[in-house]
């Protein structure tokens, strides 16, 4: 009897404040997403192979929700101290009170030190994990994957394909940094409301530098000299007939300490600074140039054709040249269809002996197509139509090349050509060189004069010397020096310019 009535004076025992359902919600929040970001983490650290999706929950998604949790949790107990104190103040204060004579609350005071040092310690190892998947190629390249994918295939068949995207993209320091993840935000929002255009637009008004990226591997003094290159192409006859041109490329360049040399560098910062206007987004129409060189003096160049008066140029904003304006493609390259089936000859992943096959492997990878699929089914139904039609009786001779080319022609097509974002060669201008694009010729082009007569010159010998061409096992102009001869006679070619007939406008391949 007295036990009872002892049981029930005695006081109640108040219940702890993250016992409401907003606090035990956070609660159940934070601990699952801990215990996500466990797992993802060791299945990252223990599996290898980085896999874009798993890192972008475990060190960015599942962390803002476990932060998310705790903030429920916490302020559910702020929710309840509140709503206690305005129900009965004399029972719990507004505020908390920091005895530290109180056992309980020291042991309180130590758990919250404790758990507050591994919070901020595994913060600080996630952030440090976040930032360095967010800089890394997988995220860059394979998280948006549909529409990157042009991007990202295109950079893993470039020359910079071990070059990190960041590399070029945001370079040191932190302002760089800041500004790519606040364009990288914007990018995000775009992705998920399919806000982006197609094909993504090349940003060359927001780039860095060149000076900044390029220069920390490819520094001035080793622009220097001339360069053989080697270009190989391959007739639309039968015999898929091989044409070779050897040249030197006049690179030049130089430094103050090596000396100066003459050549296409000669163009860059080194001892002559180069400035000019452009007309258009993609810097291909240029009316206006401006050489300044070593001792100060100025020289201003005029197209004679341009649309602009020198009044509407003067208010243009005016670039310093530096690398990307001639290198402007320099990791995500789109290999035109004559040149990609040019390549596979050479690297006899398609073999000669197919009679035509250079011939019909351009064709039908310049055509228009919806899907990547449907283009492969395309290319293995009409490149298996034509030979059985026109070689039915070398056509079990032929098969095994032609299965061969057909698989080359398919992969060609699927790291070069993306119809679903409608990119390829033909979107993204390539300034190095003026084969399919303006290019060198957009100044050279023997129409920008000065005011005292003089012209941007346009000389072939310039920029590159040719040393022989063969056509098949015959040289064709085997003395140094020589003008260029075209394997199509096409008379006098004094006033003709490789883009005449290899331009996007001319024949489109």
């Amino acid at each position: 009897m007295s036990t009872t009535a002892n049981d029930a004076t005695a006081p109640r025992k108040t219940a702890r404040l993250y016992r409401n359902i907003i606090s035990l919600a956070g609660a159940a929040i934070a601990i699952a997403s801990f215990v996500g970001i466990l797992f993802l983490f060791l299945a990252d650290t223990l599996g290898g192979k980085s896999k874009p999706y798993l890192g972008i929950f475990a060190y960015v998604v599942f962390p803002a929700i476990m932060i998310f949790g705790l903030l429920i949790f916490f302020g559910g107990m702020v929710w309840e101290r509140w709503n206690r104190h305005r129900n009965k103040p004399s029972d719990i204060a507004l505020y908390p009170r920091l005895d530290l004579n109180s056992p309980r609350q020291r042991r309180l005071v130590s758990i919250f030190i404790v758990f507050t040092f591994v919070f901020l310690f595994m913060s600080s190892v996630g952030s440090y994990r976040a930032y360095e998947y967010s800089d890394s190629t997988a995220f860059c390249g394979t998280l948006c994957h549909q529409v990157m994918n042009p991007e990202y295939v295109a950079y893993q068949n470039s020359p910079h394909a071990r070059v990190g995207c960041v590399e070029c993209h945001v370079g040191p320091g932190a302002t760089w940094y800041v500004r790519s993840k606040l364009s990288g935000a914007y990018q995000v929002y775009s992705v998920l409301f399919h806000k982006f255009p197609r094909p993504i637009h090349t940003p060359v008004h927001s780039l860095r530098p060149a000076q900044e990226t390029c220069e920390q591997c490819h520094w001035p003094e080793k622009f220097f000299g001339a360069q053989m290159k080697v270009f190989n192409h391959f007739g639309e006859d039968e015999n898929n007939t091989p044409r070779q041109i050897r040249m030197l490329i006049n690179t030049g360049g130089g430094s103050e300490r090596s000396g100066f040399v003459t050549g296409i560098h000669w163009h860059m910062n080194i001892a002559n600074e180069i400035t000019y206007v452009a007309s258009d987004e993609q810097r291909q129409v240029i009316p206006w140039v401006q050489f300044k060189n070593k001792a100060g003096q100025v020289t201003e160049f005029y197209a004679k054709d341009a649309a602009l008066t020198p009044e509407q140029i003067a208010q243009m904003p005016k670039r310093r040249m530096d690398c990307v304006d001639c290198h402007n493609r320099p990791t995500h390259i789109y290999v035109p269809p004559a040149r990609s089936v040019d390549d596979a000859l050479v690297a006899n992943k398609i073999d000669r002996a197919l009679p035509f096959i250079r011939q019909q492997a351009v064709q039908i990878l310049s055509k228009t197509y919806n899907t990547t699929d449907e283009a492969k089914r395309a290319i293995a139904t009409e490149l298996e139509n034509y030979y059985r039609t026109n070689y039915a009786a070398r056509y079990a001779e032929l098969e095994p090349a032609l299965k061969a080319a057909i698989s080359e022609t398919q992969r060609i097509f699927a790291t070069t050509i993306f119809p679903e974002m409608k990119v390829d060669w033909r979107t993204h201008p390539d300034n190095l060189s003026h084969y399919y694009f303006q290019g060198c010729f957009r100044c050279h082009d023997g129409q920008h004069e000065s005011k005292d007569g003089k012209l941007v010159r346009n000389d072939c010998n310039t920029c590159h010397t040719i040393l022989d061409q063969t056509e098949g096992t015959q040289p064709v102009m085997p003395v140094q020096g020589k003008a260029f001869k075209h394997p199509v006679d096409l008379g006098d070619m004094k006033g003709m310019k490789c883009i005449d007939c290899h331009s996007v406008t001319a024949n489109g391949k």
